[in-house]
């Protein structure tokens, strides 16, 4: 039986110090363990999702030990039965997940963390507002029950979306959450900076709770967007029978796949109406060498036709 891909996901917010050295000296680990995926850079800390062999996985969660500020890296494993991702990416950035405001600083300041069991009990208080900070097209699939949509494309538009709902006096206590915990800690962040006193997040976000909570104890309803190649996820990280949509990225489930604005390769019911015909045109000759490719039992690595933001 071939052995399983190693998924392991990872951040931490830390103060983080020659990150072109930390950049070469993470990229030749990935290239000698034939690792694949991304991994994120900022003097504000590091963030990534890669996939690899037993042997390659823990050689890469070693050097990233070796490194005094990553003491306390959020980290989690789950298992694929194919590679997810196509490349090796180690790359810098301003942030590890956007904002736009400089002054948010989770090295400084961020709420409260919550286990799995904890958040049930918190989010269940009817006086908790319970904010979803992950973008609209991942909140359609699954969320907490009665927790909050801001509707967001993208996480610079956060702040803006609790300038115009929220305010500090009003809204006393607040609940957030993410796919793996690293959004919503950020997003704590910047609530406790906008005078939002008693503020929690969920430690190790969705995936840690979906992995440790029980169906029946769970208040999760739907699947998780995950962004590699497993598309979703449900309790216990059961693999679910969502597939990526190739044009806009979306999440397609089997009863959007019976729809007639589905086309395999080449569009979906979110997109089916806005893409041009020559895109479709495209993305269906694209999707025939795809096909031909895997018929040769050959992988066909080509420009992907959409992309999503985090």
């Amino acid at each position: 039986m071939t052995e399983p891909y190693i998924v392991a996901a990872l951040y931490q917010f830390a103060p983080l110090e020659n990150l072109k050295a930390m950049q070469a000296h993470l990229q030749d680990i990935c290239d000698k363990n034939d690792i694949c995926g991304t991994l994120l850079l900022a003097h504000e800390g590091i963030n990534g999702t890669i996939a690899g062999s037993r042997e390659g996985i823990d050689a890469l969660k070693a050097a990233l030990l070796s490194y005094p500020a990553l003491d306390n890296l959020e980290y989690k494993e789950s298992f694929a039965d194919r590679q997810p991702f196509h490349r090796t990416k180690v790359r810098i950035k301003k942030e590890i997940v956007t904002i736009g405001i400089d002054t948010v600083d989770p090295c400084k300041t961020v709420g409260t963390y919550l286990s799995p069991e904890e958040w049930n009990a918190v989010i269940s208080d009817p006086d908790t507002i319970v904010i979803d900070t992950r973008n609209d097209y991942e909140i359609d699939i699954g969320t907490f029950k009665n927790s909050v949509n801001p509707k967001t494309e993208t996480f610079r538009e956060f702040p803006a979306w609790v300038e115009k709902h929220l305010h500090n006096q009003k809204h006393k206590k607040v609940a957030m959450f993410c796919t793996g915990g690293i959004r919503c800690e950020k997003a704590s962040s910047y609530m406790k900076q906008a005078g939002f006193e008693e503020v929690y997040h969920l430690k190790g976000g969705i995936l840690k709770y979906l992995e440790d909570t029980p169906p029946a104890k769970s208040l999760w309803d739907g699947a998780c967007f995950v962004f590699d190649q497993r598309v979703a996820v449900s309790h216990g990280l059961a693999l679910t029978d969502y597939t990526l949509c190739a044009s806009c990225r979306c999440p397609v489930s089997a009863e959007d796949r019976k729809s007639a604005k589905y086309t395999e390769g080449v569009c979906c019911p979110a997109c089916a109406n806005t893409i041009t015909d020559d895109r479709k045109t495209r993305s269906a000759e694209r999707q025939k060498q795809v096909l031909l490719a895997e018929a040769r039992g050959e992988k066909h690595i080509g420009k992907k036709t959409g992309s999503r933001k985090n």
